[in-house]
Parts: C-alpha cells; structure tokens; sequence
C-alpha cells in the first residue's frame, strides 16, 4: 500500500499537514511533526506510523535522534540513508536553533548552567573532546572552541593553545569542559593534574581559569565545587 494513500485515507482532522495548518505546530506530537518532515513512509506503513514506532524504540522518545548514528538509524527497518540523514539533521538543527537562541544572553555564573548548555552536545560522544570557553569579566560567553578529539581514554590539551586563544579573544575568565564517553562524570587523576598545572599557568597569564566541567551521561562534576584546584 502506498504510503501517500495512506495518509490521505485518515479523516482530515487526523492528518498532520492539515492538523498544522488548522491548528498550528504546538498541538502537533513529535511523531506528527517527524512525519512531516520525512515526508514518505514505506510500502504499507506511512510516515505517521514509520515515525511512531521510531520513537517507541525507547522511553527516550525524540533524544533517540541524537544518539543513534546514521549506520544504527539505518538498521531501524523502513530507514535508509536518506532517512538516516534527514533524522540526523533534524537533530542537529534543533541543537543549533536551541543554541542560537539562547547564546546573547550565556551568563556562565554557575557550573549548572555550564553543564546544561552542553550537555546534549556532549553526552553521547563516544571519544573524548575538549572544549576551551572563554569569558568576559561578566562570566558572559565570549565564544568556545574545541580544542581536541581524544580515544576513548584521553584527549590532549595544549596549554600554549589555550592562552594563545584566550589573549586573541581578549577573555578575562576561561574554562575547560570535556566529556567522559563512559558516562562516569568523576575527574580522573589526569584531570586533575592538567587542571591544576592550567589554574598555576593561568595566575601567571592573568587569565583565571574558574573551572573545569566533566560530562556524563545526563551528569556533570564540577572541579571547582568538588575543590580540586
């Protein structure tokens, strides 16, 4: 059965290109709003349907998008590479506009706020990358850059890269932030030997570093609350 059929054999109230125009984006389910955005489902299950059992997989609903790589999408049956690449694309738009939206007005006063801002963009890593996030004497983001993609063990930082971003950008404040693909947030004993030999270098350069933030999955560890440094 054709898919298109399909969709158009539901009464119109139950279609999701009418249900947007009649009643807007907001009272669309993410399934709704999927299957319009792939558009066509597959010989005998349309989008609506190719988009609910692709959030059904797990309790995790929407957040599946981003953790599953193109090749896992592709094993889902009615997804190939196009699909694959669609879904992958949603997800990292939505991360940019959540971004975009929020990045004049970053005031990175606490870890929690650190953490929160990038916690999706780096809780499903599966190596460890390290990003440097420069500060104005507000705490308000001057702009972050990755510094390095590491095995899934370590990263290495340059700490003559660091300093030399940070005097370019004109920051007052910086801060590390990386991820541990294990899931595990705790601060290794490498960690914390790179952070504090960075707060030493920094006193010196007079561009404090104010803390180093680990992510796990869905947590974070603060070296400045846990006192490392």
């Amino acid at each position: 059965m054709n898919m298109n059929h399909a969709i158009k054999e539901l009464p119109e109230s139950e279609r999701p290109y009418e249900r947007f125009l009649d009643k807007g984006a907001l009272a669309l389910s993410d399934a709704e709003l999927l299957a319009i955005m792939i558009r066509t489902g597959v010989k005998g299950e349309s989008a609506l349907d190719l988009s609910r059992r692709l959030l059904n997989i797990s309790t995790e609903g929407l957040i599946i998008l981003q953790r599953l790589s193109i090749e896992e999408l592709q094993n889902i049956q009615g997804i190939g590479q196009v699909k694959a690449i669609q879904l992958k694309c949603i997800a990292e738009l939505s991360n940019r506009l959540a971004r975009a939206c929020s990045e004049k007005k970053v005031c990175f006063d606490t870890p929690s706020t650190v953490a929160q801002y990038y916690m999706e963009d780096y809780r499903h890593l599966e190596t460890e990358h390290c990003l440097l996030i420069l500060l104005n004497a507000k705490n308000h983001l001057i702009g972050d850059f990755l510094l390095s993609k590491g095995t899934v063990m370590s990263t290495l930082v340059s700490t003559r890269e660091i300093f030399k971003k940070a005097l370019q950008c004109g920051a007052v404040f910086f801060m590390l932030l990386h991820n541990h693909p294990s899931g595990d947030s705790s601060p290794s004993r490498g960690d914390i030997l790179m952070t504090k030999k960075l707060f030493d270098a920094g006193n010196i350069m007079d561009v404090k570093l104010i803390d180093h933030i680990i992510i796990g999955d869905n947590s974070y560890s603060s070296m400045k609350e846990l006192q490392l440094f």
